[in-house]
């Protein structure tokens, strides 16, 4: 894959995932603190997003990083697969998350 197909692979997910949360530009762009221009430019392939403003943008979209580089020659199940394994990651992690602070807070309020 060439470099610019990856700009426009990630742009038209970005996209996508924008219009499925119901936000503009303007309202994803301010929600993640980049100009409008900016995120107009990466959604048309012509800028590829610093890594910090590309964590900002999964997180304001709801969607795992990777998932924003996630290919039209995907299909469907595929897409279900990679959707369900992320999932049940994300539980794994809270469910251990939740543990942990648990534990730390009964091991703070027995001291």
């Amino acid at each position: 894959m060439q470099e610019q197909e990856l700009k426009e692979k990630l742009g038209k997910n970005i996209k996508f995932f924008r219009f499925r949360k119901q936000l503009s530009q303007a309202d994803l762009a301010e929600k993640i603190k980049i100009s409008i221009t900016s995120l107009s430019d990466i959604e048309r392939g012509n800028n590829f997003p610093q890594a910090k403003t590309l964590c900002g943008l999964a997180q304001a979209l709801d969607v795992e990083v990777w998932s924003l580089f996630r290919g039209e020659g995907t299909t469907d199940d595929q897409n279900s697969v990679l959707e369900h394994i992320s999932e049940d990651f994300s539980k794994h992690i809270n469910i251990a998350i939740d543990t942990v602070r648990k534990q730390y807070i009964t091991h703070n309020e027995s001291k």
